[in-house]
């Protein structure tokens, strides 16, 4: 990596990391802002919530041709207004239809500032710097939403609205810092790998492209099931289970969270050093068995009966596992989606796979809630251990249908090492072709 490409992946992470600190203050309290401090109720703090993702879900099929066409600097910059816009109308609205409106605006900018800054992270980095650049990104993410939820707790009081709005206006300066701090930085113009800055006119049918692309495909089925089967449960069907069956307190819950977070903080680089030179399919299915035991924790902690402190660890664990499962993740998938990509299509693949991130988190609350509303313990844990051991079924035959460059790039590199020029991802797929 060049000094300029690394000057500019740095500043786009500080940015990335303010944004997500920017973004702890809030999240956590939304809810209970809207229902309880507006008064609005819990059916409109519900509709809110679901409106973010709504937003995402309506901007994201867009976003990705803005990306290609435009560049992701642009893209970036429209999504950081946006969501400052959003959060400061959070803060200052006191009626539901400002305060659905102002929703609407974050989710919509948030959703269009992902898939840029990935695009962004893409054009600075390669094939072989790309899975510690995607690393570093989560890290980052986690580390400033952790700081930021636990700074907004002291700051937040549920019977002061002036609090709320601190808390909303600290998040909106968070997002036009981030748009500040992309404004200076300088992308690479040309090509300085293979696939990783667009160097072709974007090809008319972008979508049927995408859609025939069969590993590309596989990957967003794979996506969807890890999301859905981790992020989709979190603040929905697990923390219910917990409550519920399980029958921890909401601090302790909120315990547990943190321990999901540290297990990220402390993990992500000590992982990261042992995944890097491993094929991302082996590593993706290791989650799937990860995850797997996670929900078997889950549901043992619901089955102990006078032993509540060993429940109660239990459940922290599975949180923990998700931790560290999401640590072996996030140096993998993405920078596996950019890997996949024709260099004129990085935005519209970024976007796609954002998409079904966004679907699974759509689903899988819905899904999450409804079964343990219900009652349907055992067949809610049981559902999610199928997908937890489908994701490692999918990472598995995913990694049949890689090549060497896309599935392991740092091995491709070892082994061509004394060659005149290793091979690039580009080459791989034509050769494969």
């Amino acid at each position: 990596m060049t000094t300029a490409m690394g000057a500019a992946l740095r500043r786009i992470q500080l940015g990335n990391a303010l944004s997500a600190f920017g973004n702890g203050f809030t999240v956590p309290y939304l809810y209970v802002y809207v229902a309880k401090v507006r008064d609005l109720g819990a059916s409109t703090a519900g509709f809110v919530v679901m409106m973010l993702a709504v937003a995402a879900l309506a901007v994201l099929p867009f976003t990705g041709r803005a990306i290609d066409r435009r560049g992701p600097l642009p893209v970036a910059l429209v999504g950081s207004v946006l969501a400052a816009a959003g959060s400061l109308g959070l803060g200052l609205s006191g009626s539901e239809p400002l305060v659905i409106a102002a929703a609407l605006a974050l989710g919509a900018g948030i959703a269009v500032i992902q898939p840029a800054l990935a695009t962004m992270i893409v054009w600075c980095s390669t094939p072989v710097t790309r899975s510690r650049a995607f690393a570093t990104q989560f890290f980052l993410n986690n580390l400033g939403l952790g700081i930021g939820g636990l700074i907004g707790g002291l700051l937040v009081d549920e019977h002061a609205a002036s609090s709320f709005v601190r808390l909303f206006s600290i998040e909106a300066t968070m997002f036009l810092v981030l748009g500040a701090t992309l404004a200076t930085v300088r992308l690479p113009r040309s090509p300085k790998v293979a696939d990783a800055v667009p160097s072709a006119a974007r090809p008319e049918g972008a979508w049927r492209a995408l859609l025939t692309d069969r590993r590309m495909m596989w990957l967003c089925g794979l996506g969807f099931v890890l999301f859905f089967a981790c992020y989709g449960q979190f603040e929905s069907g697990l923390a219910a289970y917990a409550t519920e069956v399980t029958r921890i307190s909401p601090a302790t819950l909120g315990v547990a969270l943190a321990a999901n977070t540290a297990a990220i903080v402390a993990a992500q680089f000590v992982v990261l050093k042992v995944v890097e030179r491993r094929r991302r399919s082996r590593v993706m299915a290791m989650v799937g068995v990860i995850w797997t035991v996670a929900w078997l924790a889950a549901g043992a902690s619901g089955l102990i009966h006078g032993a509540h402190a060993v429940a109660t660890v239990l459940l922290i664990s599975t949180y923990a596992l998700f931790g560290f499962g999401e640590s072996l993740l996030s140096p993998t998938a993405a920078p596996l989606v950019a890997d996949l990509a024709p260099s004129s299509l990085i935005g519209q693949y970024n976007s796609a796979f954002a998409l079904v991130k966004q679907l699974a988190l759509a689903v899988g609350p819905a899904v999450g809630t409804l079964m343990v509303g219900h009652g349907l313990y055992a067949a809610y844990i049981a559902m999610l251990v199928l997908c937890a051991l489908g994701i490692t079924v999918l990472a598995l035959r995913l990694g049949r249908m890689l090549t060497p460059v896309q599935d392991n790039p740092h091995a491709v590199i070892a082994d061509t090492r004394g060659a005149e020029c290793p091979p690039t991802a580009r080459e791989a797929v034509a050769a494969v072709a």
